[in-house]
């Protein structure tokens, strides 16, 4: 008898490939960069939700960790108080949000899924803010609702609740930053010139 082996193939992200066959050559000749390694590129998404009504109900990290985990496909860690602050009625230890680190393949899955679908379910949406790098080559953007995604099951959704995903890159310049976000399909606003 033979064993049958079944063997997976790995299979690139559409993103990815687009950014190495297509965003690579042309951030190359936009910077006037001959190696390909200085080219910037994404590090890291990390997807972050505060959970201020986990204080009275605990219930609302696990509903909010089932969510963020159908959206991202990555398990989130939750964040506890490091410090007991008597005005917020918070003691240390106490669950206060969650976040997800999306790093290789599922970054790339997750970002695609981002600009293709979610985006542009933003209602009333005008285009991404460009003024949410933070100077050393991250974007910020903050989301109000969860519902945007398609993961997300509405009526078993039970509130709200607004996420920040920060964008993180190689590069320590916003507008090496912004020309590969552009480049892999973020819709920032323009400026009006007059």
């Amino acid at each position: 008898m033979t064993a049958k082996t079944e063997t997976k193939e790995k299979v690139t992200p559409r993103l990815k490939a687009h950014y190495e066959g297509a965003v690579v050559p042309e951030l190359m000749k936009q910077f006037g960069v001959t190696n390909v390694m200085a080219v910037p590129k994404l590090a890291k998404i990390v997807v972050g939700v505060g959970l201020s009504e986990a204080r009275e109900n605990i219930k609302a990290v696990d509903s909010a960790s089932e969510e963020i985990a159908a959206i991202t496909g990555q398990k989130p860690v939750v964040r506890r108080a490091k410090k007991s602050i008597s005005n917020f009625k918070l003691r240390a230890g106490m669950p206060i949000g969650i976040k997800v680190t999306l790093r290789g393949d599922r970054m790339y899955e997750f970002l695609d899924r981002l600009i293709s679908t979610a985006i542009p379910r933003i209602r009333d949406f005008r285009g991404l803010e460009p003024r949410g790098f933070d100077g050393n080559g991250n974007y910020n953007l903050g989301l109000t609702e969860q519902h945007i995604f398609v993961e997300i099951n509405l009526e078993k959704s039970d509130k709200v609740r607004g996420m920040n995903i920060t964008v993180c890159t190689t590069s320590k310049k916003d507008e090496e930053a912004k020309a590969l976000l552009e480049a892999l399909g973020f819709p920032f606003k323009k400026r009006k010139t007059n």
